[in-house]
């Protein structure tokens, strides 16, 4: 297989993942790692204003935990139970000191993490729906760090299978525990050329 398909097969399996093996933890030396690949990442201005606050103790995923909203278009599901739930997190904040906005950088580097983290056999959800007073509360984060986005870790407990959309674009489970996700089929995705 050429590179050029191994990145697409990676694409097709970092997917969102809700529900995760929570006996299984991630060790911090991990996280580490894939917070570094943001290094490496393009950056507007090459500002480089994104940080992260690394969740990984049991009590600290416990605190964090019921500070997000899961999975919106599930509206009957509340969320991982106990034994589902994410064994870490990465809350990414913007150094506002440095700026004010950080143009795309936010998903280049949501999106490098969790390529890294498919690539070490752990699953991911980039979530934005989240109690931003309490989880500075929570963090004691500094007025100067403003959280953009809380990324929740953990080996997969899913199974997430792409299918071509027809009509509805809404991510589904079926009664076996599968999540469907409808992607626009490639000829939508270019609208002309020149």
């Amino acid at each position: 297989m050429n590179e050029f398909e191994n990145l697409r097969r990676l694409l097709i399996e970092d997917r969102s993942i809700r529900r995760f093996d929570q006996s299984r933890r991630v060790a911090r030396e991990t996280l580490d790692s894939l917070v570094e690949l943001t290094r490496y990442c393009a950056s507007g201005r090459n500002l480089q204003p994104l940080r992260y606050f690394i969740v990984d103790s049991e009590e600290g995923c416990g605190r964090v935990f019921p500070l997000l909203a899961w999975a919106g278009y599930l509206e009957d599901w509340p969320g991982p139970e106990p034994g589902e739930r994410p064994a870490a997190y990465l809350v990414q904040c913007l150094d506002t000191r440095l700026g004010k906005d950080c143009l795309c950088d936010d998903g280049l580097q949501l999106q490098a993490i969790t390529l890294g983290a498919r690539t070490l056999g752990l699953g991911g959800c980039i979530i934005k729906a989240f109690n931003g007073p309490k989880l500075r509360e929570v963090l004691g984060l500094g007025e100067e760090y403003a959280p953009r986005y809380v990324l929740a870790l953990g080996c997969p407990a899913e199974t997430v299978e792409l299918e071509d959309m027809a009509g509805d674009f809404k991510y589904y489970r079926t009664a076996d525990g599968v999540h469907h996700v409808p992607k626009r089929v490639a000829g939508e995705l270019v609208i002309g050329t020149l």
